[in-house]
């Protein structure tokens, strides 16, 4: 699967099933007819493929369809890429994930010259076996061009409005809400647009009934800058409609948001922060929000981490560490195991398998001031955080870290995605693949939650974590204390159990009413989606 930018999912009337927005290219563009320069396309190396018989990924990287020449802007040198052919990038792709693929023994090995498409051969070198639960086991298989791969993970630079909306249904009648804002202030969009203001149409095309589903996508998720589309919004708490025009641009997200303390009838100061991504621009917002909670002296702290898909591992491990402080003394935050080719050393670095540790010192990110430099701390055994379906990778590796040193945590939403895995992103000719490389164990050796972090969990494994199952409340701002999960972490700080905070039903386009809003769905690009590690 090719992510470019958001890729979504509303789906149309059952005859024309799930749509998105996909975009055409990848495994470096150019066709086979010639090397990008006008000279003859060159032979493939490697000889004839037998099946099972892999040579080293060395013989194949770089040699490109279409090579790029200038600066490669992740490393600062000239682009490796030499001319070659399909087969070449993928043979890349084959013998890489033999070498690295977690799950290697159960791709089945395909002749790579009997595809024309990298992106479908890639498609291939998965398993497709299925979770306890029934779910695809790998259900994180990405490619990204390289140039926008790298923009959104050091940056955190997309395009759109600046806007996560929420999917409560994709199919007819649909619903859809602004989950948040990547501006804590709302950056530039119009007063009207807040959390909980539902989409009533988009260039005409209404979203709940609406057949033309290409519109209602591209509307939702622009790829351009200066792209301007017509949205009817229901404000919050209103029921007018207002028209309003959304334009397209660079948007830089705010990783770190309403940082607060509460305090409660008992005296206790709980600190609130919401973190939706874990990426390279987090590391000084982190730092900051410690230090102002640190400085409060809190007694607790509720962690929003319902959209938080994941990103650098790193960043989790410092942000455990400014949690649970001297808790993660002598202690490793989480070891990668690769497949069993590789037990004792990570095939990516050649570095030995010693573990992730909890970072008390900075590690420079962004801001190279900060590396080396003392992390705050505020010393908790305990830990509440809010989650949903869209908390994963990265962000349930803090919820596994911290239990892995006993750290009390407690978990008020949703079941998370299930992601225990990661991997390094590998760019050839162009295309970033992500392929899956290791699953990560905390200090006691678990890792198996490929189900998810379940909240006052009954299935009998270290997954179960206490805590509250509650929908997400979208008739109140994010860091309110009216928010039912936060509500709830507060009452549950309060008297140690959840209380009866309902979540308000949710109607269809002003219909009957429906069920809670379980399972809102956010999908934001796959660089804030995963468990990232660097070279």
């Amino acid at each position: 699967m090719e992510i470019r930018l958001r890729k979504l999912a509303l789906a149309g009337v059952v005859t024309l099933g799930a749509l998105g927005l996909a975009a055409c290219g990848g495994g470096g563009g150019g066709s086979d007819s010639d090397s990008g320069d006008g000279s003859e396309t060159p032979t493939a190396v490697g000889g004839t493929w037998e099946k099972d018989n892999f040579l080293p990924v060395s013989t194949y990287a770089s040699r490109c369809v279409a090579p790029r020449s200038g600066t490669d802007p992740a490393t600062g040198s000239a682009y490796a890429d030499v001319a070659g052919t399909r087969e070449d990038e993928n043979n890349w792709l084959r013998s890489m994930s033999n070498e690295l693929y977690l799950w290697y023994d159960e791709i089945e090995d395909q002749d790579p010259a009997s595809f024309d498409d990298s992106l479908a051969y890639f498609e291939e070198l998965r398993t497709f076996a299925l979770t306890p639960s029934g779910r695809e086991k790998d259900r994180f298989h990405y490619t990204v061009p390289s140039d926008e791969w790298y923009s959104q993970t050091e940056s955190g630079v997309y395009v759109g409005y600046g806007v996560q909306w929420a999917l409560l249904s994709d199919k007819p009648p649909r619903k859809a809400v602004v989950a948040y804002l990547d501006e804590e202030n709302g950056g530039n969009l119009p007063d009207i647009i807040t959390r909980g203001a539902e989409v009533i149409s988009v260039d005409g095309v209404d979203l709940a009934y609406g057949d033309d589903v290409d519109t209602l996508n591209y509307g939702m998720w622009p790829e351009n800058d200066g792209e301007s589309h017509v949205f009817e919004i229901r404000p919050l708490g209103s029921s007018t409609i207002e028209t309003v025009t959304l334009v397209a641009s660079p948007v830089q997200s705010d990783p770190v948001q309403y940082v607060k303390t509460v305090d409660t009838n008992s005296g206790r100061k709980v600190g609130y922060m919401l973190f939706n991504d874990h990426i390279a621009t987090a590391e000084a917002e982190l730092i900051d929000a410690v230090s102002e909670l640190e400085s409060e002296s809190v007694d607790d702290l509720v962690l929003d981490l319902r959209y938080n898909g994941g990103g650098y591992l790193d960043i989790a491990a410092e942000l455990a560490y400014m949690i649970a402080g001297d808790n993660t003394a002598g202690q490793v935050f989480e070891t990668s195991q690769f497949n069993d080719q590789h037990p004792e050393t990570n095939p990516v670095t050649g570095a030995p398998l010693d573990g992730t540790p909890f970072y008390s010192t900075g590690l420079g990110f962004v801001d190279e001031s900060l590396y080396g430099e003392e992390l705050p701390t505020l010393n908790l055994s305990r830990l509440f955080v809010l989650t949903s379906e869209n908390t994963c990778s990265a962000s349930e590796a803090i919820i596994n870290g911290l239990r892995g040193i006993d750290v009390e945590v407690i978990q008020i939403g949703e079941t998370t995605c299930g992601k225990p895995y990661g991997f390094y992103p590998l760019d050839n000719c162009g295309t970033t693949y992500f392929t899956i490389q290791f699953s990560g164990v905390n200090a006691k050796g678990f890792g198996d939650y490929s189900d998810g972090f379940v909240p006052n969990g009954n299935y009998g494994t270290d997954a179960d974590l206490p805590g509250c199952v509650i929908g997400d409340d979208f008739d109140n701002l994010l860091g309110d204390a009216d928010e039912a999960r936060f509500a709830t972490a507060l009452n549950y700080i309060e008297t140690g159990e959840c209380g009866d905070i309902a979540v308000s039903a949710f109607s269809i386009s002003g219909e009957s009413e429906g069920a809670p809003a379980f399972n809102a769905r956010v999908t934001k690009e796959v660089s804030r989606s995963n468990r990232i590690m660097v070279k």
